[in-house]
């Protein structure tokens, strides 16, 4: 068989899988097997335990689960209550009023959770209830809580960012910088969307009363103790301080003492929090365990490197690349989460990126944006999910509520191959470069 054919049989063979129900790990785990049986002379047994230890081993893995639990504790604590509270005097006078919430908490615990899902949850226990009661409509409270939230994988720290930084052997603390600057101007862009789309319906937006100034202020108190963890883990790592995994290990003491400090910390919390990390990092580790079997029968069939060396033979620019890439991962975004995008084509896509000479550090970020947009994709986007749990509203409609912020995304795609120094700049800039 050629190598096309044999290409065309492994993507086969894995949507079957997937479609049949096996879980996305094992999946990728029994096409890597089936790869290395029929398709190399390379015995499956000591390849297949080589690739299973090397792809869970990686030192960075190990702030994984500690950025995991440190999200698992906030999520329980009332801190979102309090950062509500504290941003609604500073943003009740901005042509949208309430809505930025949504916007700023999505961005202010992306900082310190790194998931997109519970970011969109943790927001949205608190602020759809009251912008509901208060009259907002439903489709801007629901449409901007779906696509502010889904800031949880571009800011750091971030999930998705270890996963590919372990993959793609990219710096996982310059990944998370390359992150900063494109994240809070996604959120200024969606901040903008809201004051749109507020205009365009002022007539059905409920008028915010005027709140004193110095009410304003003290309500900064409520968002002091996130802003807290994020000087501590991102300053730590900018600076050179502490390493992702070192600054992870941080976050989560820092996660505990202001549980504490709210009277909050309680056996309860610790075991549910742990539970729910374990819960995590076990399904994010077997996806990459069977993504490094795959990986590593594709290296032994070549197809990697031919479609590299095809890619320069035929002269394809880094633009046409993205442009063809970004439909691919639109539409994969169909039918995968965020991290099964990320582990099932990178092995493959990453040679071609690097034979033309696209940065890999850049290409991370975007590739973290197309995951973003997968988040809101129906029918399997897991922030429409989380947020058809909250309300008990038709997934559909949900999307449809997102489309204007799904707009936004492809926008900031647009922007950072105008401007790459938009994710490369702050990296060259943190101690030590």
């Amino acid at each position: 068989m050629s190598l096309l054919e044999v290409g065309l049989f492994l993507v086969l063979l894995l949507f079957l899988l997937l479609g049949l129900g096996v879980y996305v790990g094992l999946a990728l785990m029994l096409v890597g097997l089936v790869g290395l049986t029929l398709f190399t002379s390379a015995p499956p047994g000591p390849n297949l335990a080589t690739a299973l230890w090397t792809s869970t081993s990686g030192w960075s893995l190990a702030a994984l689960p500690l950025f995991v639990w440190m999200g698992e504790i906030l999520y329980r604590s009332r801190l979102a209550q309090g950062l509500f509270a504290g941003l609604s005097p500073l943003l009740a006078r901005l042509p949208g009023g309430l809505l930025h919430v949504n916007v700023v908490a999505s961005a202010l615990f992306a900082a310190v959770i790194g998931s997109s899902a519970a970011t969109t949850a943790t927001v949205g226990r608190f602020t759809l209830p009251e912008l509901l009661r208060r009259g907002y409509p439903r489709p801007l409270a629901l449409g901007s809580l779906a696509g502010a939230g889904t800031l949880g994988f571009l800011i750091p720290p971030s999930i998705v960012m270890i996963v590919y930084g372990v993959m793609a052997e990219v710096s996982v603390a310059r990944l998370f910088m390359a992150g900063v600057v494109p994240g809070l101007l996604l959120a200024l862009l969606f901040m903008a969307l809201v004051v749109l789309l507020a205009f365009l319906r002022r007539q059905s937006l409920p008028q915010e009363p005027p709140i004193p100034l110095g009410k304003a202020l003290r309500g900064l108190l409520g968002v002091f103790p996130v802003l807290f963890l994020i000087v501590l883990v991102l300053g730590s790592i900018y600076l050179g301080v502490a390493t992702p995994t070192e600054a992870a290990a941080i976050g989560v003491a820092g996660a505990l003492l202001l549980s504490a400090l709210n009277r909050e910390l309680s056996r309860e919390l610790l075991w549910q929090s742990l539970l729910g990390a374990v819960r995590t990092t076990s399904m994010i580790g077997l996806i990459l365990a069977g993504a490094g079997v795959l990986t590593l029968a594709m290296g032994f069939t070549g197809i990697p490197r031919a479609l590299a060396g095809w890619a320069v033979e035929a002269g394809i620019t880094p633009l046409a690349l993205i442009f063809f890439l970004s439909l691919v991962y639109i539409v994969l975004g169909w039918f995968l989460d965020g991290i099964s995008i990320v582990v099932l084509t990178i092995s493959v896509i990453l040679p071609v990126v690097k034979a033309i000479g696209v940065d890999p550090l850049w290409f991370g970020i975007y590739l973290v944006i197309m995951v973003e947009l997968a988040q809101i994709t129906p029918p399997v986007g897991f922030n429409l999910f989380v947020i058809q749990s909250l309300t008990g509203e038709d997934l559909f409609r949900i999307a449809r509520y997102a489309l204007p912020f799904m707009g936004v995304l492809l926008l900031m795609v647009a922007l950072l191959v105008a401007f790459p120094g938009l994710a490369t700049w702050l990296p060259r800039t943190m101690t030590g470069g």
